[in-house]
Formats: structure tokens, C-alpha cells, sequence
């Protein structure tokens, strides 16, 4: 029995016996219906993410966890691509097509991993990686295979330096940018290369650069075509200009960001960094409209972050964005009058373990910012400061 096909017969078994349809299964298990249509039906492999989630909507006590584990080990005979047995081709410069097939993979997972996964292990995972393709782009390989390389190691390259912001690495994310870009353009890629401007304008956006935010936005446009990043691009001049106070350019900029993904497909993979996908929109969204004072909007955004950032096991898939959301209702909750629950809302997003740290404190300090304001005398506002400043 192949890999896909044990776990697809118990998830239907199951949804049959329970009676339950794709689509109230995708809507229970907050996967999209797309992708788990494709893991039933065998295109897809189950993760253990996607296992635990249907394993939960179904009621299967451990039944489809256990299912993808064995699936999981049949397939480390069955794929030419599992770690191990990459690592060899790779160190015996084999650059066929099955090989290259499974760098591709083993990148696309990592990107995956990136909403949830230890940063620090993440960093050292992907930069083991980058260092085995590094080692081949050395060696003779075709002009094909070249290229190919030269892409996996720009999206490697652009993973860690997300990465290395997240842990307030500045300097090193900056220098692994700039590394992306020289890989982008050795590649001719464009999607790697407006992604590094898309970095570019996240990291002037959390440091208060935002003219620079506008400038890295609108280069990344011009380079990006039609590709999703360009989606991305607009949000993060949305954000810049939503601080600077042009509110008729953050309505634009929301406006045509929205437009162009609505004509996009959903994704298979939302979980992938370097992917956009419908459910961000409300991210960013969110952003804009706190900082315009238009809080039911921001908190109706907010709250759909954390609606879709929950695990039916209680867990989170996007712990960053839902910390940004708790924010969010922590600044309209201030607003509000409600100080007790702005406190318990930004007490949260600061104890999250996978935190993006420097967005992390941009948003915090907004939150910190409001409570000075409004309640400059309250001793939780003088808590909040302090515990804000031991996370930064």
C-alpha cells in the first residue's frame, strides 16, 4: 500500500462511518478543502499537522496521527527524496531530475514550517541545506540544473532571512537578503528577487523607515508581474502609509491588493511563507484599520486572524499573526475604556515562543503607546511597559 493511500482510506473510512462531508471536515479542521481533497485522494502526502487537525474534526483518537506515521515510514523506502538519501546525491553531485525534484520538496517544506517551527532550529535546518547546494553550485552541472540549484538557494537564502529578523538577528538577516538578491538575479528570477524587496520593505517598516517602505514596495511591483508577492508588496505599503497618516493611500493600496487576489487561485499550501493567500488579507487588513482608528473593522479582522490561526487541538498554525491579533484587540479594547482586558490581550500576544521579535515589538509599542495615553497613571500600564521592554 503506498504512503498516501493508508492514510486516504482511513480519512475516508472515517468521514464516511461519521457522516461527514469534505467541506464541513476542511471547515472543522481550518485546512482548506482544496488541499485535503488532494491528500485523500493521494496528490498530496499528509503532514502531521493536517493528520492531528482531521484526527481531532473526526473524533479518531489517534487513528489518522498513527495512520500518517506509518504512511511516513513507508515512504522513507519509497522516495528518492526523503533527507537521508538526498544528502547522498547531493554529496555525489546528482543533479538528475528526481534529486533536483526532491530539493525542490524539501524547500517548499521547510517554507512551510516557517508559521510554527523553533526559529533557531529552522535557521540551522535551512542553513545546512544551503550549505549542501552551495557545495554542488561548485561543482560541473548543467545549465538546467544550475539554474534550478542557484533558485533553491535563493529560496533558502530569502527562509533565513526572515528567520534571522525574527530572532533580531538585523545585520545577519540583512546580509542573507542581500545574498538572495545575487542569487535571484545569477537565476533570473523574478518572484526571488521582488521577494527580497518585499523583505526590504518589512524590515524598514519595523524599524520606522516607512518613505523606504514605499520605495521597496513600488521596486518590487515593477520586477514582480504577476506573481502573488506583488499582493504582499502592497500590504506592506498599506502598513507604512497607514503610520504615516495618508489614509486615502492605505484605502488604494488595500483595494488593489484585494482586487488582484481575488483573481488568483487559492493555493494547495497556504501554509507556505512565500505564499499569499486569501486568509492573510484579514492580517493585513487588520493592520490599516487599527492605526486609521477604524477599531471594528481592525477587531472584526482581528478576530478572523485568531479564528483561523486556531487548532482544533487547542494549538495555534500561525502563532505570530494571532499575537499581532490579540494586539490588535488590545488597542481597541484601550480605546474602548476597557483596560483590564487591553492588559490581558497584549499580556498574551508577549508570551507566544515562535514570535516574529521585531514586528512583535513594533505592534507592542502601538498597544503601549495607546496605554500611556489613556491611562498614564494605572499601574498594569506601567507593567505592561516593563514587561515589553524585557521581551525587546
Amino acid at each position: 500500500m503506498t504512503d498516501v493511500a493508508t492514510f486516504g482510506d482511513t480519512l475516508r473510512r472515517l468521514m464516511a462511518e461519521r457522516g461527514m462531508t469534505l467541506g464541513a471536515l476542511a471547515e472543522r479542521a481550518l485546512f482548506d478543502k482544496g488541499y485535503l481533497s488532494k491528500v485523500l485522494n493521494g496528490k498530496k502526502p499528509p503532514s502531521e499537522a493536517v493528520a492531528k487537525a482531521c484526527d481531532a474534526a473526526l473524533a479518531a483518537r489517534g487513528e489518522l496521527v498513527s495512520a500518517a506515521r506509518l504512511d511516513l515510514v513507508a515512504a522513507r523506502d519509497a522516495q528518492p527524496w526523503q533527507t537521508a538519501e538526498l544528502i547522498h546525491r547531493i554529496q555525489s553531485s546528482d543533479t538528475s531530475a528526481s534529486a533536483l525534484e526532491g530539493l525542490d520538496a524539501t524547500v517548499f517544506e521547510l517554507c512551510c514550517q516557517y508559521p510554527y517551527r523553533d526559529a533557531s532550529d529552522l535557521r540551522r535546518e535551512a542553513q545546512d541545506w544551503l550549505r549542501r547546494v552551495a557545495d554542488l553550485l561548485r561543482r560541473p552541472v548543467g545549465l538546467r540544473q544550475h539554474r534550478e540549484l542557484l533558485v533553491a538557494a535563493g529560496r533558502l537564502a530569502l527562509l533565513i532571512g526572515c528567520v534571522e529578523y525574527d530572532m533580531g538577528l538585523r545585520a545577519g538577516a540583512e546580509a542573507t537578503r542581500i545574498a538572495a538578491r545575487q542569487l535571484a538575479h545569477e537565476a533570473g528570477s523574478a518572484e526571488i528577487l521582488a521577494w527580497t524587496h518585499e523583505l526590504s520593505a518589512w524590515f524598514a517598516l519595523t524599524q520606522g523607515r516607512y518613505e523606504s517602505v514605499v520605495d521597496e514596495a513600488a521596486a518590487g511591483v515593477a520586477v514582480a508581474g504577476s506573481h502573488p508577492v506583488t499582493v504582499q508588496l502592497l500590504a506592506q505599503r498599506a502598513k507604512a502609509k497607514a503610520r504615516i497618516g495618508d489614509i486615502e493611500s492605505v484605502r488604494r493600496a488595500l483595494g488593489e491588493g484585494a482586487d488582484l487576489l481575488a483573481a488568483m487561485p487559492r493555493p494547495d499550501r497556504p501554509d507556505h511563507h512565500f505564499v499569499v493567500d486569501p486568509d492573510k488579507w484579514d492580517f493585513y487588513a487588520m493592520d490599516a484599520y487599527r492605526l486609521a482608528g477604524a477599531d471594528d473593522l481592525a477587531a472584526e479582522h482581528a478576530r478572523q486572524v485568531l479564528a483561523r490561526s486556531r487548532r482544533p487541538n487547542g494549538g495555534e498554525a500561525s502563532p505570530m499573526r494571532a499575537a499581532e491579533a490579540r494586539l490588535t484587540l488590545g488597542v481597541v479594547a484601550a480605546r474602548a475604556g476597557d483596560l483590564e482586558e487591553a492588559l490581558v490581550r497584549g499580556t498574551e500576544a508577549l508570551g507566544g515562543d515562535r514570535r516574529s521579535l521585531p514586528s512583535l515589538v513594533m505592534v507592542a509599542s502601538e498597544l503601549e503607546s495607546t496605554l500611556h495615553e489613556l491611562y498614564p497613571e494605572e499601574p498594569g500600564t506601567r507593567g505592561f511597559t516593563d514587561h515589553l521592554r524585557s521581551v525587546g
